[in-house]
């Protein structure tokens, strides 16, 4: 009753029908039909976006409807994941969604293509078609004959919402406004970061958040790289649904796989398709029926409940789009051209590439850890550096052995907790590289050289201000210089500052980041060498000890990928990235080796490094030095610094 006196009164004004439709919109509950449906029912291919014209057909290509599905307001997900290869209709799920809203649950929408352009191309190639072939859309959308007419380029109004297009490489566009319903295209090709505000994926998802449980987000793309692919990060956090299909020989439900489509040698028209069950051969004309028959179903647990994935390869592409003689085709003409595969992988498979450069399997490390006594230096290791990370809650370090050959030993990694603007915490690093650790000869062996990096400019000065007080020969700041051919470059002189006053001068010295990360990576690869061959371990080999690699240190180690990047004028430039959040145990082991390359181990002869090893052979109670910097000419043996060398002097570090 209350309501038909409110729609009794709404009656009385001018203009009342727009504001009685615009009332009845508002109280009307979610719509009961699907995306699917309504594609079918509303939803018309034109010529100008079409290779077939004319009304959509969901049974064209049936593995889409649970996608579509997914998107309808009345089902529980609220973030669905589309990874495909290309040919099999992924973007046109987004386009009928997108139709849906318009036309039949009507509020804000943000379509995000990876740049402006491409936005702007989206809209006249896809959304104008999309309105002017499918008349419930054409009706709600007014024309773009007018400035008030709500129909821009990158803008469409209608009753009840509007749909807004932007590029990923727009930080205004991506919170421009408030969205329920989220259209992330082609996601692997957004920028890492925007405009420094942060991951445009993140950014699109925070203007959806006021609207809760009702929000809808749709992310579709074909994958790039492994452990880099947005769209494989999002679809391996989902349920990992694939596309069952029955054999038509046994009926048996297997989810199509490249490994299994064989042909004659040189002559991809004989595809044919291998049943993993009875091995019978699947031949074209089977397809519509096993696309028909298929169904989606979950191949892991999801980490967010609310989150639904797809996974599809051009191999369901229904018939008339891409035989699976055009798959062998293009694998045949990819053969020889790693960037060919990458795409026909990327492209026509749906799955991610892994580039060459690729790390070292983390598994493959913490498998083969060696075992010695927790704090101690094997027999090998004869020089003891550190490599310092800092980060804005704490200071991570690496003590690493050296021997000849350029072996090395991971001796020990310790976290050391607290704000780098506070004093505290280079104190306790201050602690530790004045400890020393225990030679298998019985000797100790003090920290060499510490290296800690500076490249972060907010702790910049707290950097410098420690190695100006530890003293020179003791530690140096570092900065990653990627174009650096070597470990370390020539030092150059820099003044150090803090609060706006003079500290004086110390030297920065660039470190060859990609350089040190290519060698470290190559070393990491040596195979370890068999109890019954007896040879010796290959030069470089890197140890690692049980007691200090767990399997956190090796993925760490690991954690960095070399990938190729367009760079200016067409060239290609490799680039190290990472493939996880945390890096530190590789970024602490480059500190490690720039600080022994920068004390000149890497000339050094065989003399030099016996004579180390004989002054480690005399007896325990006999003290060695440790190698003095690369400027100073070739010493023999003397006694060790005593334990606390980097002791308070003057009331320093107190």
């Amino acid at each position: 009753m209350a309501g038909e006196h409110l729609l009794n009164e709404l009656g009385r004004f001018d203009g009342d029908a727009e504001i009685l439709q615009a009332w009845r919109d508002g109280m009307a509950p979610e719509p009961a039909l699907l995306v699917s449906e309504w594609a079918d029912r509303h939803r018309v291919l034109g010529s100008r976006g079409s290779a077939e014209p004319g009304p959509w057909r969901t049974a064209r290509t049936p593995y889409l409807k649970e996608v579509m599905d997914a998107l309808s307001p009345a089902h529980p997900a609220r973030r669905v994941v589309f990874m495909k290869g290309a040919q099999v209709g992924g973007t046109e799920c987004g386009n009928n969604w997108i139709g849906y809203v318009i036309h039949h649950a009507p509020g804000p929408m943000l379509a995000v293509q990876p740049t402006t352009e491409l936005a702007k191309r989206f809209s006249d190639q896809r959304i104008d078609p999309l309105v002017e072939a499918t008349p419930a859309i054409r009706e709600r959308v007014a024309p773009a004959r007018s400035r008030d007419s709500g129909n821009r380029q990158l803008s469409k109004e209608f009753p009840g919402g509007q749909l807004v297009m932007t590029g990923a490489n727009s930080a205004v566009g991506l919170r421009s406004m408030s969205a329920r319903f989220l259209f992330l295209d082609e996601v692997d090709a957004y920028p890492g970061d925007v405009e420094g505000e942060g991951d445009p994926i993140a950014l699109a998802e925070a203007r959806a958040r006021t609207f809760g449980w009702r929000r809808k987000m749709l992310l579709v793309s074909t994958p790039t790289i492994a452990g880099l692919s947005r769209i494989e990060r999002e679809y391996l956090a989902t349920d990992q649904r694939r596309y069952f299909v029955p054999c038509p020989h046994c009926g048996a439900m297997g989810w199509l796989r490249f490994e299994r489509l064989v042909w004659d040698d040189g002559a991809p028209e004989t595809a044919r398709y291998l049943c993993e069950a009875c091995d019978g051969a699947i031949g074209e004309r089977h397809k519509a029926a096993m696309l028909a028959a298929g169904e989606w179903r979950a191949t892991a647990t999801a980490a967010d409940p609310h989150a639904v994935g797809f996974h599809i390869s051009a191999l369901y592409s229904p018939p008339g789009w891409m035989p699976w003689s055009e798959v062998v085709r293009l694998w045949l003409a990819a053969q020889g051209d790693d960037r060919a595969i990458k795409t026909f992988r990327n492209t026509v498979l749906g799955e991610t590439w892994q580039e060459a450069g690729e790390a070292p399997d983390w598994q493959r490390l913490y498998d083969r850890r060696e075992d010695w006594q927790v704090g101690s230096v094997p027999a090998g290791g004869l020089l003891l550096t550190a490599g310092v990370d800092v980060q804005r809650d704490r200071l991570e370090a690496s003590l690493w052995a050296w021997g000849q050959d350029r072996q090395s030993w991971l001796v020990e990694h310790r976290v050391l907790a607290g704000n780098p603007f506070e004093a505290a915490v280079w104190e306790e690093l201050r602690r530790l590289l004045g400890e020393t650790w225990r030679h298998a000869s019985g000797h100790r062996l003090p920290v060499a050289m510490a290296a800690i990096d500076s490249g972060d400019g907010m702790t910049t000065a707290e950097v410098y201000a420690f190695v100006r007080r530890a003293g020179v020969g003791r530690a140096i700041a570092v900065k990653g210089q990627d174009g650096l051919r070597a470990a370390v470059g020539q030092p150059a002189a820099t003044e150090v500052r803090r609060n706006g006053r003079k500290l004086g001068g110390l030297k920065l010295w660039p470190v060859g980041s990609s350089f040190l990360k290519g060698e470290t990576y190559g070393w990491l690869k040596l195979d370890r060498p068999t109890a019954e061959s007896g040879d010796p371990f290959p030069p470089g080999y890197v140890h690692l000890p049980v007691h200090a690699a767990g399997e956190e240190f090796c993925r760490q180690l690991t954690a960095e990928q070399l990938v190729a990047r367009a760079g200016r004028n067409g060239f290609r430039r490799l680039e190290w990235v990472k493939t996880r959040e945390r890096n530190e145990a590789l970024d602490c082991r480059v500190y490690a080796r720039a600080a022994a390359a920068a004390l000149g181990m890497d000339g050094w002869g065989e003399g030099r490094w016996a004579r180390m090893a004989d002054a480690l052979s005399l007896p325990a109670a006999d003290r060695i030095e440790a190698p003095a910097a690369s400027t100073a000419p070739p010493m023999a043996a003397a006694p060790t610094r005593p334990r606390g060398w980097l002791a308070p002097r003057d009331g320093w570090l107190r």
